[in-house]
């Protein structure tokens, strides 16, 4: 590939990404963007108000900012794996490449 096609490549990815991280704020003014779990608790009220869950939390954040650290911190730190085990193997067949 050359250098110029994979600037163009990465170029056009970094802005499908932005598009897709701002699209829904665009587009969906004035919505409230909630968490599944939410919206999943919300509906099952709805139908069987009379529903108790099956068990508790393990650890429960005392507050919704503690709980979307908590769930970024997470993110990040998969994400900081898979970014690794990638740039692993990629180097691993660079360097294969390079051997021969």
């Amino acid at each position: 590939m050359k250098p110029s096609n994979q600037v163009w490549s990465n170029s056009l990815l970094i802005v499908a990404v932005i598009t897709l991280a701002v699209a829904p704020l665009i587009f969906v003014r004035g919505a409230e963007f909630s968490g599944s779990d939410n919206q999943a608790e919300k509906a099952i009220n709805q139908l069987q108000p009379e529903y108790k869950p099956w068990f508790k939390p393990v650890f429960e954040p005392p507050s919704g900012e503690i709980e979307s650290l908590l769930f970024t911190s997470q993110a990040a730190v998969g994400a900081g794996v898979i970014g690794y085990a990638i740039g692993l193997y990629r180097g691993r067949s660079q360097h294969q490449r390079d051997n021969e």
